[in-house]
């Protein structure tokens, strides 16, 4: 019999790519979501796709799992501050009692989708795991907190912590709110990419790199606690060039007053084994692939917190 899997925030970003390859790899899935993007997940005979609130505990079916992947949250610091209230119920409450209840019904596994946006602002050339941690916005604050909980469960099951970074290339789900995939996308559309500054530096990683890192956790049960994922850190003018290339579009530079630069080092998951196998220009090459073969377009579903305030929504997981 498969190993059962819950997977929340499913039928978000993630969750969309992370799904089909659990199937395909023999997992039985439950996955669970709010659904306010709505639901991209294909029939399979061992999928089982719940609408639910992560709030509201009871609702989360965990009859027989034996591992939770939690993607759940208000994604990215914007959309955080939408609503403080709301960003602390989901991204924190909601994870803790996840926890609680999880360790009482015997679950073996608890793979948590932290960030590593984490670290706040860091003049260190390499972040690795054992730096301080000092969050700057509400999205941040609730990732430490989530994570700090589920580490004290550490006795009780295996829990395993990822802090990615900036996700990017293609989704049924798409996001295009975030650095890579926005950049490409103007420069699909629009012939120009505008860079506010261009000097600020962001992590990436691949969303095949880290949808399949959640699957190689589930063959490693010894790799327990906190690992950054993170391959690429890449100055927005980098990535913007490498945009513009591909799409044949020219860049203009404006002046910013947004200084915050992240770098991850991921020496300690490299160091597992775990091997990388596609690049921010794999994921601008795909995009620009999809975008002239039409199968990606520019919805207003791909901008969460445009989705959000359009919206009014009160519940949301991502």
């Amino acid at each position: 019999m498969s190993k059962k899997i819950l997977v929340t925030g499913a039928c978000g970003y993630k969750g969309n790519v992370l799904v089909p390859k659990l199937l395909s790899a023999g997992y039985t899935v439950v996955a669970f979501d709010i659904m306010w993007f709505g639901n991209d997940l294909l029939n399979h005979p061992n999928l089982t796709v719940v609408q639910g609130d992560i709030r509201q505990i009871d609702s989360i079916p965990l009859e027989g799992v034996e591992a939770i992947i939690h993607l759940a949250s208000i994604a990215n610091d914007p959309a955080g501050d939408l609503d403080p209230k709301l960003t602390w119920e989901i991204s924190a409450l909601a994870t803790m009692q996840l926890a609680d209840k999880a360790s009482r019904l015997g679950v073996e596994r608890f793979i948590y989708a932290s960030s590593g946006s984490v670290y706040g602002l860091k003049d260190e050339e390499h972040v690795t795991e054992d730096c301080s941690l000092v969050p700057l916005s509400e999205y941040n604050k609730t990732k430490m907190v989530a994570e700090r909980v589920l580490l004290s469960y550490g006795g009780e099951m295996i829990v395993q912590i990822v802090r990615p970074a900036t996700v990017c290339g293609l989704s049924p789900r798409m996001r295009l709110d975030v650095s890579v995939n926005m950049l490409t996308m103007q420069a699909l559309t629009r012939g120009e990419i505008t860079v506010f500054g261009g000097d600020q530096t962001r992590p990436n990683i691949h969303i095949d790199e880290i949808t399949d890192l959640y699957l190689y956790l589930l063959e490693r049960p010894d790799l327990v606690g906190v690992y950054n994922a993170g391959f690429e850190n890449l100055s927005i003018r980098q990535i913007a060039e490498m945009a513009c290339k591909k799409a044949a579009a020219k860049i203009t530079i404006v002046p910013s007053n947004d200084p915050r630069s992240y770098r991850v080092n991921s020496d300690k998951l490299l160091a597992t084994g775990f091997k990388p196998k596609k690049t921010v220009e794999n994921a601008i090459d795909e995009i620009c692939l999809a975008y002239r073969k039409g199968h990606l377009k520019d919805q207003e579903r791909f901008h969460t917190v445009k989705w959000m305030q359009k919206t009014g929504s009160k519940q949301i997981a991502v």
